[in-house]
């Protein structure tokens, strides 16, 4: 998913292809997508799952450091999250009955106004 991100720059040029920053939870926390994003130079926050913190810590010296971990920066994720299950109330949202990308982009803002001013 992250090859397919284009964000066009306003002042013309070469789509941005590369987020500033990723924060994933503990389903991506493989050391392969760890791999991947370090390899395309993308700072992350992914925490680390239980069981991969034990094998690392058995090995020793040679299972390496722990990985970075920012509590704070995580916890805004939540914050994204529950914004997003916010709009998925709203039917239209939630079932993407707009076939058109305008039409639905349209939708979530009118949704997210409607969220704004109660």
């Amino acid at each position: 998913m992250l090859d397919r991100i284009r964000v066009p720059r306003p002042a013309g040029g070469h789509p941005r292809t590369r987020p500033d920053h990723m924060c994933g939870d503990k389903a991506y926390s493989s050391r392969r997508n760890r791999r991947y994003l370090r390899r395309r130079q993308i700072r992350h926050t992914i925490p680390e799952r239980r069981d991969q913190r034990a094998n690392r810590r058995r090995r020793g010296s040679r299972g390496g450091r722990p990985a970075g971990f920012d509590r704070a920066l995580y916890a805004r994720r939540n914050e994204v999250e529950r914004t997003l299950n916010a709009l998925k109330g709203f039917r239209a949202v939630a079932t993407r009955y707009d076939k058109r990308a305008y039409v639905f982009h349209g939708t979530i803002t009118l949704a997210a106004i409607r969220m704004w001013v109660r």
